[in-house]
């Protein structure tokens, strides 16, 4: 993992460098939760000029990074810069509703795979009913819409969706409950039903995200709002506090992803 790491600093850092000397915005390809944690704590010194991240629409979890050189940086809003992402979007819809089978993310993951593409020109997988949404890099648009025509024992179609047309409300459930402190692991603990020393081995595994970055202390003080992944098990939305008990432990909600 280590040699790993090395090599995707330097490819960064290499973009960062071509950023600067061609005067042009260079592009990552989609970063997982590892990745994109990499690319925040790469001393900042390391790049001559800022990046952003983006993966199509708030909030993705698989994200390129956006090189970008002092033009570009300064005069640009956030807005703007977002609208030079190489992202496109494409929606896998059932030929036949009537008969199309209940296809998960990994079926349609799969189907990309096996049609050779690289898991790193993907973003994130969004299931809606019996349809999805996937975010691609943009020289693949072509190619899937032609290609992709079917998942599992599902015949599909994938159409292009307009970026400026696209709306997404994800679904999720919201927890309220007590706990004795606003700390990561009292969180996990509360989101996702389990004990404590259960969800503490993950944190020091390696497998939570607050708002992207890794996080490996039980005692993390969880902002408002924040956003906490955890591999192979989900995510949720921090929302904040609604009231402190007699006892001293805090009343909060959450929003866990669905």
């Amino acid at each position: 993992m280590e040699k790993e790491e090395t090599l995707l600093r330097k490819r960064l850092i290499e973009l960062s460098n071509n950023a600067y000397q061609r005067g042009i915005i260079m592009y990552s390809d989609f970063l997982n939760l590892n990745e994109l944690n990499i690319l925040h704590t790469t001393p900042k010194d390391s790049f001559p000029v800022p990046y952003r991240t983006f993966g199509g629409y708030d909030p993705s979890e698989r994200q390129m990074a956006a090189f970008l050189p002092d033009a570009f940086y300064m005069y640009m809003d956030e807005k703007s810069i977002r609208s030079t992402y190489p992202i496109r979007i494409l929606k896998i819809s059932p030929l036949q509703p009537k008969f199309a089978e209940e296809l998960s993310h990994r079926d349609y993951l799969g189907a990309l795979l096996n049609l050779g593409i690289t898991r790193a020109k993907t973003g994130d997988i969004l299931i809606h009913d019996k349809e999805a949404y996937v975010f691609v890099h943009q020289e693949l648009t072509e190619f899937l819409v032609k290609e992709l025509t079917r998942v599992r024992h599902t015949t599909v179609r994938a159409v292009e969706v307009e970026n400026a047309d696209f709306k997404w409300e994800p679904k999720y459930e919201e927890i309220k409950g007590t706990v004795a402190s606003v700390r990561l692991d009292s969180l996990l603990s509360l989101a996702f039903s389990s004990s404590r020393s259960k969800l503490t081995a993950l944190i020091e595994a390696g497998r939570v995200y607050v708002n992207g970055k890794l996080i490996t202390s039980n005692g993390y003080h969880v902002k408002d709002n924040d956003i906490i992944s955890v591999r192979q098990m989900g995510r949720f939305q921090y929302e904040g506090v609604l009231s402190e008990t007699k006892k001293g432990r805090y009343y909060v909600t959450i929003r866990k992803y669905i």
